[in-house]
């Protein structure tokens, strides 16, 4: 099939996502016609919270979905940093109007689900953009005209471009690059709790961080903080691959027996716990081939350690649609001008996830030298360090490649 309405371009976006609802959004924006395809039977999002830094706010509002996600989260006081070994703090950055008034925007956590409702409620109310669910891309074919997709019943799909927003194990980024994903060997297991059943010591509104030898845990409020995001990470003793299961509080606990009782005693909370055995990918120079190009997760997935999977993603969709309007509608070049904004920063935010994974799972003199790093280190200083990261601006999202 074809895009329905054949005048002006249409581009198919494989995912739906919040990558790919974002780019699906930022395009139509740039009046292109686009079919989302999803290979699931409906477009949603599992999982649990999600931290935003004033960058995802600024692309948000970019993709007129900034109003509606500020409503749905929740606005930290600080984020923190305290060594699981011994209850000391290492390093607190306050999230106030100081910050707020550096960045232009605010810090918060959010429910995954929530943050992709905002993106879908603009998705929804956009007369461009069509859905189809329930299929997979199977074959990716390209020439000088456009692109045509085959899900797994055979069916065909054509368009001028496609853009892959399919995650860690996309499709399309199997047709471009064939690569494989680095498993890192580095286990994750999400739960959510209700307030009630958090321990009130911990009920703290701000992005906490335990770091232990080879572990750490995070926790921090939802939805009105009438829930509590739960987060713990550890170096798996078996041979991992990439996937999502069910876990078990058995094999949670005996990753953490050396953690101090405060932080451990929330291991005790949730009632299910969900698996992630993590992956990925070191940066290529290059991520778009022709009328193809790749975003988020396809593009550059990355560890989890300074929350910016969907940040990053959020930063892709604007890029894209500013790259396409600059282009003039040329899609090749409108993804040479995307990628050559994009693969810099989103590498060096890979980069800057990996050392931050190391930092928190020192053990022994690491430990010492990590818990000495910001000693006196004042508010200015930390926000002069994060400037790079959180001063992302959607005016300058094509700086240097245009």
């Amino acid at each position: 099939m074809s895009i329905t309405n054949q005048n002006g371009p249409r581009v198919i976006v494989v995912g739906g996502g919040i990558g790919g609802l974002a780019a699906a959004l930022a395009l139509a924006r740039q009046n292109v016609r686009v079919l989302l395809l999803e290979q699931a039977d409906k477009i949603g999002e599992i999982g649990a919270g999600i931290q935003l830094g004033p960058n995802a706010f600024n692309a948000l509002d970019a993709l007129g979905a900034g109003e509606a996600a500020r409503n749905r989260a929740v606005y930290t006081d600080w984020l923190n940093l305290m060594d699981a070994t011994d209850a000391s703090e290492v390093a607190r950055i306050e999230t106030g109007a100081r910050f707020r008034e550096r960045f232009g925007n605010p810090y918060a956590v959010i429910h995954r689900a929530d943050i992709h409702l905002s993106i879908l409620e603009a998705v929804q109310d956009n007369p461009l953009i069509q859905f189809r669910t329930s299929t997979q891309v199977q074959s990716l074919e390209q020439d000088e005209h456009g692109v045509t997709l085959t899900d797994q019943h055979g069916e065909r799909y054509q368009a001028d471009a496609v853009i892959g927003c399919d995650g860690v194990k996309s499709a399309v980024r199997a047709k471009l690059l064939g690569d494989a994903p680095r498993v890192t060997g580095h286990v994750v297991y999400r739960a959510v709790v209700d307030v009630e059943n958090m321990p009130a010591d911990l009920q703290i509104n701000a992005p906490v961080v335990w770091a232990g030898p080879h572990c750490h845990l995070v926790h921090y409020p939802l939805r009105g903080g009438r829930q509590y995001n739960l987060v713990v990470t550890f170096h798996s003793r078996e041979q991992e691959e990439w996937g999502v299961r069910d876990g078990s509080k058995e094999e949670v606990l005996s990753y953490f027996e050396g953690v101090h009782p405060k932080p451990r005693q929330m291991l005790d909370r949730p009632t299910s716990w969900r698996r992630w055995a993590t992956a990925d990918r070191d940066p290529v120079e290059r991520w778009s081939f022709g009328r193809a190009t790749l975003l988020g997760d396809a593009a550059h997935p990355m560890t989890q350690y300074i929350a910016q999977g969907a940040c990053q993603a959020l930063e892709d969709a604007v890029a894209l649609g500013a790259a396409y309007e600059a282009a003039d509608g040329n899609f090749e070049r409108a993804f040479a001008i995307y990628e050559k904004a994009r693969i810099p920063r989103t590498a060096r935010v890979l980069y800057s996830a990996r050392e931050m994974g190391r930092i928190y799972h020192a053990k022994g003199v690491e430990r010492l030298v990590r818990n000495t790093l910001w000693v006196g280190r004042t508010q200015e200083q930390f926000y002069d360090a994060m400037q790079w990261l959180y001063g992302w601006r959607e005016e300058q999202c094509l700086q240097g490649a245009v």
